[in-house]
């Protein structure tokens, strides 16, 4: 992922697309130091969640610049928000995400309200990156009840 976004950064600067350039930087920044953080080179998946965070920060900020009447600080959040989006897998389809929810209820066995934490141990994983979580639990939920 890092080499990717460098090598987009370096398309960014020869086409001296600003808002691009700043995104991937803020990005590979983040990259970096979740790297420095650890101490090691991330693993697919923790870049995955970094790219998350970095997305659900974008966001968040656009809804807050909104609310405050900072209609263009958030048209810029919501800019680099699509920049970030491109660098994160395809979504998953609902029946794509219903299908790997009811295999993990399947497999797990579950049955109840109760066995929540086990199919979303067995989802997230399988679904990292490509679904929000917390639509992931509600899907789960109704599938529960």
């Amino acid at each position: 992922m890092i080499q990717r976004i460098e090598a987009e950064l370096k398309e960014a600067m020869r086409a001296r697309d600003e808002l691009r350039l700043a995104t991937l930087r803020l990005t590979l920044a983040a990259l970096r130091a979740a790297e420095k953080e650890l101490q090691r080179p991330l693993k697919e998946d923790e870049e995955l969640q970094v790219l998350q965070r970095e997305r659900k920060r974008r966001a968040e900020s656009a809804t807050a610049f909104r609310d405050a009447g900072r209609e263009e600080q958030a048209e810029r959040e919501e800019a680099e928000l699509r920049v970030l989006e491109e660098l994160l897998p395809a979504p998953l389809s609902e029946e794509e995400l219903e299908r790997v929810v009811d295999d993990a209820i399947a497999e797990t066995g579950a049955t109840s309200l109760g066995d929540l934490g086990r199919v979303m141990a067995d989802v997230m994983p399988q679904v990292a990156g490509r679904a929000d979580g917390s639509v992931v639990s509600q899907l789960v939920r109704e599938k529960l009840a």
